[in-house]
C-alpha cells in the first residue's frame, strides 16, 4: 500500500515536471525562417570577403614579387640603354661625317671650276674674233667643238652662268665695275657684261662683272 502511494507520487511529480517544461518552451519564441536565411547569408558573404581579401593579398605579394627586379635585368637594361645611345651617337656621327665630307667635296669643286673658267674666257675671247668666213676652217671648228663640250661638261655638273645683260642689278650675282647715264635703259639695269659670272649648284662661284645704267 506504502509503495503505491509513492509510486502515484512519484508520478505525479513527473507530470507537474512534464507539464512546467513545457510551459516553458511555450514562452520561448520560434526562430523566423526569415531570419535564419539572413544569418546564412551574411555567414557566406563574410565568407566571400574573406576569400576575396586573401585573394588581394596574394596578388599584392605576387605584385611586389613581380616588380622586384633581377640584378641581371637591371644589367640587361642598362646595357641595352647604352647600346642605344651609342648607336644614336654613332648615327649622328655619321651624318654630321656626311655632311662635312659633301662640304669639303663642294669646296673642292667650286675651286677646280675657278681654275676652269679663266679657260672658257679665252675660248670665248678667242671665238669672237673670229669671222664668219673662217668658222670653217678645220682649225676654228675643232676650237669651237672643244668649247662645246667643254661647257657641256660644265653643265652636266650643275655650272651655269649668270644672266646679266638686261637684267635689273643683283649684288648677290653681279659685280658692278661701271656706271652710265643712258635713258635706253631703265632705272639700275644692267647695260653690259665685261666678264661672265657663274654658279655651282645655285651657289655663285665668280659674280658677273657688270656695266650698269642709271
Amino acid at each position: 500500500m506504502a509503495e503505491e502511494i509513492r509510486k502515484e507520487n512519484l508520478d505525479e511529480t513527473v507530470e507537474d515536471k512534464a507539464e512546467e517544461i513545457k510551459e516553458q518552451t511555450k514562452e520561448i519564441p520560434d526562430e523566423p525562417e526569415e531570419d535564419i536565411q539572413e544569418t546564412q547569408e551574411a555567414a557566406e558573404e563574410k565568407e566571400e570577403e574573406s576569400c576575396d581579401e586573401a585573394a588581394e593579398e596574394k596578388k599584392s605579394l605576387f605584385g611586389k614579387k613581380k616588380n622586384k627586379k633581377d640584378k641581371k635585368d637591371e644589367q640587361i637594361e642598362e646595357l641595352t640603354d647604352k647600346l642605344k645611345r651609342q648607336m644614336a651617337e654613332f648615327d649622328n656621327f655619321r651624318k654630321r661625317t656626311e655632311k662635312e665630307k659633301e662640304a669639303r667635296f663642294e669646296i673642292g669643286a667650286k675651286s677646280v671650276i675657278e681654275k676652269i673658267l679663266p679657260i672658257v674666257d679665252n675660248f670665248e675671247r678667242g671665238l669672237a674674233t673670229v669671222s664668219e668666213e673662217q668658222m670653217e676652217d678645220p682649225f676654228v671648228a675643232g676650237i669651237e667643238k672643244v668649247y662645246k663640250q667643254l661647257m657641256a661638261t660644265l653643265e652636266s655638273i650643275d655650272v651655269a652662268p649668270i644672266d646679266a645683260v638686261g637684267k635689273e642689278f643683283d649684288p648677290n650675282m653681279h659685280n658692278a665695275v661701271l656706271h652710265i647715264e643712258d635713258e635706253a635703259y631703265g632705272e639700275n639695269i644692267v647695260a653690259e657684261e665685261l666678264l661672265k659670272g657663274y654658279t655651282y649648284k645655285g651657289n655663285v662661284v665668280r659674280h658677273s662683272m657688270v656695266k650698269v645704267a642709271n
